[in-house]
């Protein structure tokens, strides 16, 4: 048998063992470890093995995983969350489906200073939903608001996806970055551009009355102001600090970090039990990523040492498929491994194989990876995985609530993030222009 037969081989294994129920980075240790052995040798595996643990995990960069991770945590707990959707519904108020508008907004907003979709999912589901249905929406429609603008927060930077998708790629953290500006703006005008469309043609879809039920109550530009004070500056102290040249990704994460543990002190929002409970959270959750990342590094070898990335490539792209018949089919994996597995899986599991090709077709890597997250983050809203969906149910508490209605409520936002993965195939330079300045 060839090393390549060995390599596809180890595609179908780790399938199985997904499939199966074995937690996928086992899968993956397992799947290289005896493919190497048959490849080479048990000695060679085993050595193979105790490099990548080394080579993987000792990457300075890796820092910033739990650093965005904490703020991310810290700024949920502090209410930063509530406070932005406030100063949104406040100021549109007065639009069409404002309240749905609002939601959108201020999760790109949210995004800046977590990075996490999930957290994004988690605070306007308890913030923006009640809201909404107070004012008059369907549930079905608040929640998929809510489900469908939480993919904000994986695109918008910081991004923990970009920062993964950085490593493998080999690509800069900050380059990454600034390619999500562009695609995050184009992706929340496209969600705005899908509630007024929905608000105008489906109303019933919207709302439970005629209309939205508005509140007169006028709101002071001081007010605004008081509520916008955090969120600008923590945002001004990340993302102005990265680009302005004063922090690296990592440094950029602690000054985020403590700056978002200040605002929950002085917000008196966190005592020493909850503090140390976003400690612990912030500790397993970098754990499964970089248990996650080791795997996916020890695959990717295994492949590189079997020969089937090349093989791939120029199957790909010497046949009569082509580089964007592999672009399409690529994005088309991503969405339907969405149904099944979580987002950093999904692309610790593609990315050896994918990257090769990507590369040998010419493509702009950073654009690639644009690409990647958006399509990987469609799973956030389809069934059957869906975690953003579940997110959302188990944040409300709501029995009546099915978890049907919320992937109804979602599906146009799914449509609205398939329209913009063609405007960014379409137009690269959305993705591309601002890393190359």
């Amino acid at each position: 048998m060839s090393p390549i037969d060995i390599g596809w081989l180890s595609i179908g294994a780790l399938i199985v063992l997904i499939v199966v129920g074995m937690p996928i980075g086992i899968s993956m240790l397992v799947t290289s470890f005896v493919s190497v052995m048959f490849i080479r040798s048990d000695m060679v595996a085993v050595r193979m093995l105790g490099q990548v643990a080394n080579d993987s995990l000792e990457e300075y960069l890796y820092a910033v995983v739990p650093l965005f991770v904490l703020m991310g945590l810290l700024v949920t707990a502090s209410g930063v969350g509530r406070d932005t959707f406030d100063v949104f519904q406040r100021l549109l108020h007065r639009v069409t489906a404002g309240l749905g508008i609002a939601t959108v907004f201020a999760n790109a907003v949210f995004a800046a200073i977590t990075g996490i979709s999930i957290a994004s999912a988690t605070v306007f589901a308890r913030v923006a939903v009640p809201e909404m249905v107070r004012h008059g929406y369907t549930r079905k429609f608040a929640t998929g608001v809510v489900a469908g603008s939480s993919v904000l927060g994986m695109l918008i930077p910081p991004s923990l996806l970009f920062i993964v998708y950085a490593v493998q790629a080999e690509e800069s953290v900050g380059r990454m970055f600034l390619a999500g500006i562009g695609p995050g703006i184009v992706l929340a005008i496209a969600f705005c551009a899908t509630i007024i469309f929905l608000a105008r043609t489906q109303p019933k879809f919207v709302f439970d009355s005629e209309q939205e039920i508005v509140d007169q109550e006028p709101t002071s530009a001081w007010t605004i102001l008081q509520m916008a004070a955090p969120i600008v500056a923590l945002i001004t102290l990340v993302l102005g600090g990265l680009y302005g040249g004063f922090f690296n990704p990592t440094e950029a994460g602690a000054a985020g970090a403590f700056g978002a543990l200040v605002i929950a002190i002085l917000r008196r929002s966190l005592n020493r039990r909850t503090f140390w409970k976003l400690l612990v959270e912030t500790g397993q959750i970098t754990v499964s990523v970089l248990f996650l990342i080791l795997a996916a590094s020890f695959f990717s070898r295994m492949l590189a040492l079997s020969g089937m990335p090349r093989s791939l490539a120029e199957f790909f792209l010497d046949g009569p498929i082509g580089p964007w018949g592999f672009l399409l089919a690529y994005v088309g994996l991503l969405i339907i491994l969405g149904f099944l597995i979580d987002s950093i899986s999904i692309m610790l599991i593609m990315l050896p194989i994918a990257l090769p090709v990507a590369g040998a077709a010419g493509f702009d890597l950073i654009w690639f990876g644009v690409i990647t997250v958006i399509a990987i983050e469609i799973g956030l809203l389809t069934p059957p995985f869906g975690l953003s969906v579940y997110t959302i149910k188990a944040a409300l508490s709501d029995p009546q609530l099915k978890v049907g209605e919320i992937f109804r409520g979602a599906f146009p936002f799914v449509i609205a993030m398939l329209f913009t993965i063609a405007i960014i195939i379409a137009f690269p330079l959305i993705a591309t222009w601002l890393p190359r300045l």
